[in-house]
C-alpha cells in the first residue's frame, strides 16, 4: 500500500458513476452490485445513502458506502483517510498536501464501523466476486471497530477534497 510521503505510488479508484463501497473481504461475495433479481439491489441501496458516508449490511457485517459523487479516491494508510477528488490539480499533489488540510476538516458525524478484517474499495454497481477483476483497492485494516468521519474541504478556490477518516475508539 502507498503512503502518503511517497504521492506517485498512491493508487486512485474511480466509479462509472455511481458510489464506491469498502466491502470486508470475507463477505465479498455477498455484494451483488447491480446484478441482483432483486428489486432492490445493493447498488440501489448503496445510492440511496444519503450524505458523505453511510453503512449497508452485508453478510454478516457491514459496508462503508462513499455517498455524495462519484469522486476518484485514494486511501492514505499513515493518515487513516480516504481522500476523496471532487476537483483539484494533479492527484499526486492532491495526495501530497492532505496532511496540511487535515486540520482544517469540519468533521461531520461519526459513525461505528466493525470491520474483520481487511476490506475492498469498488464501485458499488459491480459484484464484490468480480471486483478484484475491476480496479480496486485493497484496504488492510485491522479487525474491530472503527470510528468514521466525513469532511469536505476547499482549501483554495480550484480544490475540492472530500476525506473520510477512520479512527479506532478510545479504549
Amino acid at each position: 500500500m502507498a503512503r502518503h510521503g511517497d504521492p506517485d505510488a498512491v493508487e486512485w479508484v474511480e466509479s462509472g458513476g455511481g458510489p464506491l463501497v469498502a466491502v470486508p473481504e470475507t463477505v465479498l461475495p455477498f455484494w451483488t452490485g447491480a446484478d441482483s433479481e432483486e428489486l432492490d439491489t445493493d447498488y440501489d441501496r448503496a445510492c440511496e445513502i444519503d450524505g458523505r458516508v453511510g453503512l449497508l449490511p452485508v453478510g454478516d457485517s457491514a459496508a462503508l458506502v462513499l455517498g455524495d459523487e462519484p469522486a476518484a479516491t485514494a486511501y492514505l494508510p499513515d493518515l487513516g483517510t480516504f481522500v476523496r477528488r471532487s476537483a483539484a490539480g494533479p492527484e499526486r499533489e492532491l495526495a501530497a498536501r492532505v496532511p496540511a488540510v487535515l486540520d482544517a476538516a469540519v468533521w461531520g458525524d461519526e459513525l461505528r464501523w466493525n470491520v474483520p478484517g481487511p476490506v475492498v474499495l469498488f464501485d458499488s454497481a459491480r459484484p464484490g466476486a468480480a471486483a478484484r477483476a475491476e480496479r480496486h483497492l485493497r484496504v488492510p485494516l485491522r479487525p474491530g471497530s472503527y470510528l468514521v468521519r466525513a469532511a469536505c474541504l476547499r482549501p483554495d478556490p480550484e480544490t475540492w477534497v472530500g476525506l473520510v477518516r477512520l479512527s479506532r475508539p478510545a479504549p
